[in-house]
């Protein structure tokens, strides 16, 4: 079990590559390929884009307009194994723009990913991203009233 466990953060670690490159090359055949068929994919603003050809579609619409040029930065912060063949793990990522030398702090999202391996291959199944924020006013004034 170790040692597929170590092959498995490995592959999945490659999965995570192949997403940045497609998104770097704009490339949404690749990057829909990284998904499973049926994937649910819920972006930063909340849209619910299911399956690999809406995932595929919506980023390569993306890619012809408002992110043209853009390249994603991003890492995994944490792999847990729920068994063998599924995994859920945790990245960070931000989107710089073409016109950016770095990406803006403000743009930094963490994404939360349910992968499973098919057939030898590792996918994604589900897909959920956050832009990351401190708290709030409100949640500043609850928290201090409520010391």
């Amino acid at each position: 079990m170790e040692n597929r466990k170590v092959q498995g953060v490995s592959e999945i670690e490659y999965l995570f590559e192949k997403l940045k490159l497609a998104w770097d090359r704009g490339d949404g055949e690749a990057y829909g390929a990284c998904f499973t068929e049926d994937a649910d994919y819920v972006t930063f603003q909340g849209e619910h884009l299911q399956g690999r050809k809406a995932i595929a579609d919506t980023h390569r619409q993306l890619w012809n307009s408002v992110l043209r040029g853009s390249t994603l930065e991003g890492e995994i912060k944490k792999i847990h194994f729920i068994t063998p063949e599924f995994a859920i793990f945790h990245g960070l990522g931000a989107v710089k723009l073409r016109w950016q030398k770095t990406a803006p702090k403000k743009r930094d999202s963490i994404n939360t990913n349910v992968a499973v391996n098919q057939n030898g291959e590792w996918k994604i199944a589900a897909f959920q991203n956050s832009r990351i924020s401190g708290p709030g006013l409100m949640q500043k004034i609850f928290t201090k009233l409520s010391k």
